[in-house]
């Protein structure tokens, strides 16, 4: 029998901030946090692994904090690593328990039996799918229909190799909040915004928009910024404030007023 993963002590899987939030928008940060279950001891991972980009998205929750406060717009947070459950990955994905994350070795995801992994989706993902689902139904009716935005972070370097882009913007198949952004982000002063960069809906990453957003015909994106640029509290204020311009802006030619509850997309 495999015991608890998570103490009481340690609290819910998730955090709802803003819940109470006049604005449209529900930002999401599926990889907001590096800290560890007790119970895993690290997973047996190096220091470094676990205070880097592999443990979480350096910089995101911070911004997506900053723009929640900004648009007033609730916001819902992964509080535990992505190294022990990948809450932007279904139960079935190889990448939801990373046996790897780039060069960086995770033991304690090796080998883990199919009960250790049904408790990983169960104490992890199930809680987090299920309180964002109730909060996407608890902020929807027919005049008012929500808009989901992600905000991660990605690595300057990958594998050796440089990402000289500032900012991705991510689609599945529903690309028209993505489409609108990109049209509008040279205008606005972002001229290194790039489509589905540095990953697209064939690498997985699309999942929290697919569940949530794109089987229900809302809108959404999700937001890829490279995290040397939100590192830093003046570079999350920065992005916070360009990012909530952007969006205000795209979201009016679908007559949708991010600030307030209102009149909504049919």
């Amino acid at each position: 029998m495999v015991r608890a993963l998570l103490d009481p002590s340690e609290g819910e899987p998730f955090e709802i901030e803003r819940a109470d939030g006049q604005s449209p928008v529900i930002f999401v940060c599926e990889h907001a946090s590096r800290t560890m279950p007790r119970s895993l001891s690290g997973l047996g991972a190096k220091a470094d692994t676990l205070t880097s980009h592999a443990a979480w998205d350096i910089g995101a929750l911070a911004t997506a904090q900053k723009l929640s406060a900004l648009l007033d717009a609730p916001l819902i947070h992964q509080r535990f690593s992505r190294l022990v459950y990948d809450c932007n990955r279904p139960p079935d994905a190889r990448d939801a328990i990373p046996e790897r994350s780039e060069i960086h070795a995770i033991p304690g995801n090796r080998n883990l039996s199919d009960e250790a992994r049904r408790q990983r989706v169960a104490e992890i993902y199930e809680p987090f799918r299920q309180a964002l689902a109730e909060l996407i139904a608890a902020r929807t009716a027919p005049s008012r229909q929500p808009v989901i935005v992600t905000i991660h972070s990605f690595t300057r370097v990958y594998f050796g190799i440089a990402r000289h882009r500032a900012i991705g913007l991510l689609h599945d198949r529903d690309r028209r909040l993505a489409d609108a952004m990109l049209q509008l982000a040279e205008e606005q002063g972002i001229s290194n915004a790039m489509r589905n960069y540095p990953y697209g809906p064939d690498d997985g990453v699309t999942h929290t928009l697919r569940l949530h957003a794109v089987q229900y015909g809302l809108l959404n994106v999700m937001i890829e910024y490279c995290s040397d640029l939100i590192d830093t509290e003046l570079g999350q204020d920065e992005w916070a404030r360009r990012t909530a311009r952007l969006l205000e802006t795209a979201l009016e030619r679908f007559h949708i007023d991010i600030h307030a509850a209102g009149p909504q997309q049919a």
